[in-house]
């Protein structure tokens, strides 16, 4: 069984017993969590679509706040010796699925 949810404005399929990466959510390491809204679940095949949400509960939890890969954000304006770096490191949650239901 998988289901569709709506985690901080974007969707993303969780399973149970698995991980997802979500954006940094508030709560402690080892805190059990409500994920966002289900917008789709599949049980076995059969499929069931929300319109636009359904009464499914999911929850998760949380077993560390980690950081993503870093971006380089690199800005340039040629023949004027304009030159600036910048990096950026996303927060996000790691969250383990618990049961959806």
């Amino acid at each position: 069984m998988y289901a569709i949810v709506n985690i901080a404005g974007k969707q993303t399929k969780v399973e149970a017993n698995k991980f997802v990466y979500a954006h940094r959510l508030a709560g402690n390491v080892g805190d059990t969590v409500e994920l966002g809204k289900a917008l789709l679940t599949d049980n076995e095949g059969t499929i069931t679509i929300g319109a636009p949400e359904l009464d499914v509960t999911v929850t998760g939890t949380i077993l560390a706040h980690v950081k993503g890969d870093k971006v380089l954000v690199f800005k340039k304006k040629r023949r004027k010796g304009y030159k600036k770096l910048n990096g950026h490191r996303q927060q996000f949650t790691k969250v383990l699925i618990n049961s959806i239901g």
